[in-house]
């Protein structure tokens, strides 16, 4: 069904699907016909003067080349303009701009092999690439599962057994596919499928219910070309380069599917550990940081020790021993139809390496959840997700992120926490996911900590006195400054690379280029690492300063001036107002996550609202300054109105009315 599918729709392709051939321009990408054409006169008006060289000749010359000079003008600024207005919808165009304007190309090697030989043709790197993705791969001990504790075991009715494949559901998918995505092996772009939605998602539907009712996968399905990310290090290594698999498309709309089926599952019966943030909904980066940053603030302000334990599998997601996986699976309740879909699917994959044109031979993939799948994250979640039995202490995952950490004020708290090492050692080795012992390290909080030595295999762990988690560093006295230091140098550059790019500077197009690719990362988790200092803050200041000085119109005025022209706030009141919305979504529950926050549900007579909270007890500027209690003060002056709020957007809307107003803050 699915080849007879392909060679109909490879066919319309191919009689009414128009080609486009990329040719070497030799114009720039914002060149206009008018810009040409204008461009052309000149040309020949230039040729005109050197054969005759009259003075009418000159002046003609003089004025084609100075409306040239004007087009050219227009034309580059009409097309940083629109650029800019699209850098959200499509960021993909920007950075293709800026590649296209710089000297440095993003690409693959020269790469060396074992024997340190330099390996610069396509076809070799393909080759070196996809037996280096191939070796990392888990040879199974079948013969020695461990046992996993069936979800499910008494109470059948309750499993996931078969999921309903609907026409407009497949319909829905289609059309949310997103554009200029790479195909996978059956080269059916997303772009097409999308635009003829309406017609291909019956027979879709056809084959998708066939293919869960027989648990037959096609070959095309379990085919995918890697393609290599270079990560950090040295580019001439292997191991610096992560695979992304390029899946079929139409694959990733089952997948897609079966994906929202098992979270629903997953979500009614509430079978994921709360310890685990990455991709479940209502937790994220941030509320990891939080409970993280939280435990440890407490324990510092009440003067106990704190010991950290951040650990690094191997290659995490290509070392998934399929077997082991597919029993986790069945633990969860997902059975039948779906276990069969999904183990014909990981059974018998095959990849290869794709770079500049060439392509590897196939290999066959011995383990590992596809990276760049649908269905590939959800499944490690649930591989993992039994780490936690046994574990006393805390343990916080995002992904295959993790960090086991607990109070060690006493001798019978290291023990503790070593044997909850010992026991993540121990599920490691029974499931076949070992640890990178050379990139799991230690950290040690606290004033006097005995900092005790903690070792995976007889292997003491390195001890780090800053670390970065979730893209945010961790330092052992929980200051901010490093973190500060690293988000405005990597605004810094950005905004380097936007005025190198950008001839034309105007406030419509700095101003959504800054919004959309700089100041995310001044504010990326920001209300777990806010910074109290005074250096600290001008520091993040001083980038939205730069930002605005770039503005030729602008410049000579002041900062609040600048301000109120574009209509920006400070970071500080932004960084105010992030805190509240967090604070929001965690009183009504959006953000799910274990924090020591008490608030007042009743009505209060003294002139406060109903979600009153109170401060705890702090002996610290670490406890102070910590986010459940940095925000009580702010959070207990709003009114009723804006705290009863019945969503995010309205909150938003009514915040920002009382923080101009009300609070006269920019």
């Amino acid at each position: 069904m699915w080849n007879a599918f392909c060679d109909v729709v490879k066919e319309v392709i191919l009689i009414f699907v128009p080609k486009m051939t990329n040719k070497s321009n030799k114009f720039p990408v914002w060149m206009t016909n008018d810009a040409k054409r204008l461009r052309k006169s000149k040309i020949r008006l230039w040729n005109r003067y050197r054969e005759d060289k009259s003075y009418n000749n000159l002046v003609e010359y003089r004025l084609a080349s100075n409306r040239v000079i004007s087009s050219y003008k227009k034309a580059k600024a009409d097309f940083e303009n629109n650029l800019a207005k699209r850098i959200k919808n499509n960021p993909k165009a920007f950075y293709n701009y800026v590649r296209s304007r710089s000297k440095t190309k993003d690409k693959v090697g020269p790469l060396k092999d074992e024997n340190g030989s330099v390996i610069m043709d396509s076809n070799g790197m393909c080759k070196l690439l996809n037996n280096y993705f191939s070796s990392v791969f888990t040879s199974e001990n079948i013969d020695k599962i461990p046992d996993t504790k069936a979800v499910f075991k008494e109470d059948q009715d309750k499993n996931l057994h078969d999921v309903a494949i609907m026409q407009s559901v497949v319909y829905e998918k289609l059309k949310i596919l997103k554009q200029n995505k790479a195909p996978g092996v059956d080269n059916l772009d997303s772009g097409f499928l999308k635009e003829v939605a309406g017609i291909i998602s019956y027979p879709l539907a056809i084959i998708f219910k066939q293919s869960l009712d027989t648990g037959m996968v096609p070959i095309d399905w379990k085919q995918a070309n890697v393609c290599a990310i270079f990560k950090k290090g040295q580019r001439t290594s292997p191991g610096n380069y992560r695979p992304i698999s390029l899946t079929s498309h139409v694959c990733k709309v089952l997948e897609s599917i079966l994906k929202d089926k098992i979270l629903e599952h997953i979500d009614k019966y509430a079978l994921l550990n709360p310890s685990q943030h990455g991709f479940v909904k209502h937790k994220s980066c941030l509320t990891n940081l939080l409970e993280f940053i939280s435990f440890v603030s407490d324990c510092m302000d009440n003067h106990k020790k704190v010991d950290v334990i951040f650990l690094d599998f191997q290659k995490a997601f290509d070392k998934v021993p399929h077997k082991r996986l597919l029993a986790k699976i069945k633990s969860f309740g997902i059975t039948e139809n779906v276990y069969k879909w999904i183990e014909s699917w990981l059974i018998g994959r095959k990849q290869r390496v794709v770079l500049n044109g060439s392509y590897s031979e196939w290999k066959t993939v011995a383990s590992g959840v596809p990276q760049g799948s649908v269905l590939g994250p959800l499944l490690f979640l649930l591989f993992v997700n039994d780490m936690d039995e046994s574990i006393i202490n805390q343990l916080l995952k995002f992904a295959d992120d993790t960090k086991l950490f607990g109070c060690v004020s006493s001798q019978e708290g290291v023990d503790l926490l070593r044997n909850d090492l010992r026991s993540l050692i121990q599920w490691s080795e029974d499931w076949q996911m070992l640890f990178n012992v050379e990139k799991c390290k230690v950290m040690h909080f606290g004033a006097n900590n005995t900092k005790e030595n903690y070792s995976i295999n007889n292997t003491v762990l390195s001890v780090v006195k800053e670390e970065k988690d979730l893209g945010v560093i961790i330092q052992n006295d929980l200051k901010v400054s490093e973190q500060c230091s690293k988000a405005v140098k990597t605004a810094n550059r950005i905004l380097g690379m936007i005025s190198r790019t950008f001839q034309n500077k105007s406030k419509e197009i700095v101003i959504p280029l800054y919004k959309s690719l700089v100041r995310p990362h001044l504010e990326y988790c920001i209300q777990a690492w806010c910074p109290h200092l005074i250096k600290d803050i001008k520091l993040i200041e001083n980038v939205q300063h730069r930002a605005t000085r770039m503005i030729p119109e602008l410049r000579g005025k002041s900062y609040e001036e600048r301000l109120i022209a574009v209509k920006l706030t400070t970071l500080e009141t932004r960084r105010l107002r992030g805190d509240l919305i967090e604070m929001f979504k965690i009183l009504k529950g959006l953000d799910k996550i274990r924090l020591s926050i008490t608030a007042n549900t009743l009505s209060n007579p003294r002139g406060y609202h109903s979600l009153k909270l109170f401060k705890q007890r702090f002996n610290t500027d670490i406890g102070k300054f910590v986010f459940a209690n940095r925000i009580v003060d702010e959070w207990n002056k709003l009114s009723e109105e804006i705290v009863s709020c019945s969503s995010v957007n309205s909150f938003k809307n009514k915040l920002d009315h009382y923080l101009k107003n009300c609070r006269g803050l920019t």
